[in-house]
């Protein structure tokens, strides 16, 4: 009679464990979303059906906040994409003293709580600025927050797929007569333009929300420097929580419209590069 271990060794028996691993791996995994996404967009989006909710996003405030929360992040997106490209460049393509901190640092809006980066911007950036440029207040200081908070997002996203072009395609370029934005408008660009196009989209749905670096900074003025997410939270805490879902649902909303618009742009380009 065999044993437990020859037993255990035969490949037929170990199907139906194979099996129900498979099965509860996308089981786990949609539970776990459902409960940490799924769940609280469906409660919040409930909140937010009630028939006020046309009145609530539509009101002057709240279309203020909307419009220069949009207003904003387009701007830090456009920024961002353009400066992120030239920092990725830089990091990937120059050797220079102190490189790698450099490189670190680009991490650290990740990694910094974006109350302390708008403490931070506020002490540099503020009426006792060290270097006298105090933006305070102003329209400024909320472009400032979401490039200081988004710019990771397209140099992370560019930086790895400049590290894989093969430079002798450069090299041919450049033998060719090609100049240095010849080579990089129609050799390099057409590489990293998806890379680059995510890269600033993601920057662009993480500036909608963003509250922490421009709440001490802007001031919360209305009509003037109050953006959504502080519109929000003065809705919260002034008891209109209806209303604060209704602005919510509108700016999940957008951020689901980019989202989804970037994965369907990253896959007709998987397709073309096919």
């Amino acid at each position: 009679m065999a044993d437990a271990a020859t037993l255990t060794a035969r490949p037929g028996l170990r199907l139906p464990t194979a099996r129900l691993g498979a099965a509860l791996g996308p089981g786990v995994s949609l539970l776990y979303l459902c409960l940490i996404v799924a769940l609280p967009v469906a409660a919040l989006v409930q909140r937010a059906a009630t028939p006020h909710f046309w009145a609530a996003i539509t009101s002057p405030q709240a279309k203020s906040a909307l419009e220069l929360t949009l207003l904003m992040a387009v701007l830090a997106a456009a920024v961002n994409l353009a400066f992120g490209v030239l920092v990725a460049w830089v990091l990937v393509r120059d050797r220079f003293p102190g490189r790698n901190t450099v490189n670190a640092v680009i991490d650290l809006p990740f990694a910094l709580p974006t109350i302390v980066a708008g403490l931070v911007l506020l002490s540099l950036y503020g009426p006792n600025s060290p270097v006298d440029v105090n933006v305070a207040q102003t329209r400024a200081a909320v472009l400032l927050a979401m490039l200081f908070v988004t710019l990771p997002f397209v140099v992370r996203a560019v930086q790895p797929v400049l590290l894989g072009l093969d430079r002798e395609i450069e090299d041919a370029a450049t033998c060719l007569g090609a100049s240095g934005w010849q080579t990089f408008r129609l050799v390099i660009w057409p590489a990293i333009r998806p890379a680059a196009v995510v890269g600033g989209g993601l920057a662009f749905a993480r500036a909608l929300g963003e509250f922490g670096s421009i709440v001490l900074i802007s001031g919360n003025i209305p009509f003037h420097t109050q953006v959504a997410s502080v519109f929000i939270s003065g809705q919260v805490e002034s008891g209109d929580t209806s209303g604060a879902a209704a602005t919510s649902v509108v700016l999940l909303a957008v951020a689901l419209v980019v989202v989804g618009a970037l994965d369907f742009y990253v896959r007709r380009a998987a397709k073309r590069r096919g």
